[in-house]
């Protein structure tokens, strides 16, 4: 296990400075149905939408299987052959892989994830008549408050909102009045994870004068426990271990397959140990994992795509900025499953009341995409 110190300062300016731009984002993306056959009567000619993975893989259960099924779907719906996708399993595979898409004649290309962001904009720089969607990063890496390339589409995530909500939920659960979490890296798409959530804590502690610790995430410091990389690996087993000896009973791990690991923990405990997951509804993005899942702290990633993909299709694109929020369903809390019975019944109440007030404005969730 590894405690990072790194900040990531630099991304957090570089997002932040978008606010005013993003100050004018519409709703959240709608979903389409595909039809059996698809229909290619009104996409552009020779339009060929591809993406590339982050570290992980497309089967992660997360964000870059998220991404893949929004890609996927919109092609169905399009009408499209089976559309170019390629993995990376390391930061280097990043700039050859989108060399290697553009090789391809792509007319679309997709980046899964934060690291992605400086690959994504040399890429989108060099190839200006290529359209480029951007996820979990706004591609601003000289940090001027404007997207890098006029042909980035950034699609970001105010995931903290939901997670507040997970971390009040996790203090309402608890009975060892301690709960956990960590992450892969400490960029700021993760880490808006784990300060959400102990934001929600702190709500809860304050609305029930209770005491309920975070481990694993300092927010004075912005600082917390990293495996990192995106891997569930051992790295990721000694870190879920190490909050799991502290004496939690609710655990959030934010990295993908990462989750994976801390399941492995769990169940080896022997103790009443809940998971949360991230990004997915992970109770159905991965049944093995089912019976521990309080819930997921979800992010429409797989929408934000399919909208991407359609309208770039038509000759649509539109390179405005998305943030996902709870107000536009970006975001989202998943349902509690197989908990339902475990936690109070006046929880879900509760959570529909903190919502509101976080849509009002009379609850306020800090993150670097708050404006």
């Amino acid at each position: 296990m590894t405690i990072s110190t790194t900040k990531k300062l630099a991304g957090i300016t570089a997002a932040a400075g978008l606010i005013i731009a993003l100050a004018g984002c519409g709703s959240a993306p709608e979903t389409t149905t595909p039809s059996a056959s698809g229909d290619t009567s009104n996409v552009i000619e020779g339009f060929k939408p591809c993406m590339v993975s982050d570290q992980g893989g497309f089967d992660d259960k997360s964000f870059n299987q998220l991404g893949y099924e929004g890609l996927v779907r919109a092609a169905a719906t399009l009408g499209l052959d089976d559309p170019i996708t390629v993995q990376s399993d390391s930061e280097s595979d990043f700039a050859p892989n989108l060399t290697n898409l553009v090789d391809q004649n792509c007319t679309l290309i997709i980046t899964v994830g934060f690291a992605l962001a400086s690959a994504t904009v040399e890429s989108a720089l060099a190839n200006p008549d290529i359209e480029y969607v951007m996820i979990d990063d706004s591609a601003d890496t000289d940090f001027d408050g404007e997207t890098d390339a006029p042909n980035i589409k950034p699609i970001l995530f105010d995931t903290a909102q939901a997670a507040f909500l997970a971390g009040y939920a996790s203090a309402s659960y608890s009975t060892a009045k301690k709960v956990g979490t960590f992450g892969g890296q400490n960029f700021p798409t993760v880490s808006i994870f784990m300060d959400g959530f102990a934001q929600g804590v702190d709500y809860w502690n304050t609305e029930k004068s209770d005491d309920v610790q975070v481990i694993g995430w300092d927010r004075a410091a912005q600082d917390g426990v990293f495996t990192g990389a995106f891997t569930a690996n051992q790295d990721a087993i000694n870190a879920a271990q190490g909050l799991v000896d502290q004496g939690v009973d609710v655990l959030l791990p934010v990295g993908g397959p990462i989750y994976q690991s801390a399941a492995s923990v769990i169940r080896d405990s022997g103790r009443e140990i809940a998971l949360i997951g991230v990004d997915a509804d992970v109770y159905e993005t991965d049944p093995s994992v089912a019976d521990l899942l309080l819930t997921s702290i979800r992010k429409l990633i797989d929408v934000g795509v399919e909208d991407a993909v359609t309208a770039a299709a038509t000759g649509d694109f539109d390179a405005t900025p998305f943030v996902g929020t709870l107000e536009n369903d970006g975001v989202g809390l998943a349902p509690f499953h197989d908990f339902e019975s475990k936690v109070s019944s006046d929880l879900q109440g509760e959570l529909d009341d903190i919502t509101a007030k976080i849509i009002s404005g009379d609850i306020t969730v800090e993150s670097y995409l708050a404006g």
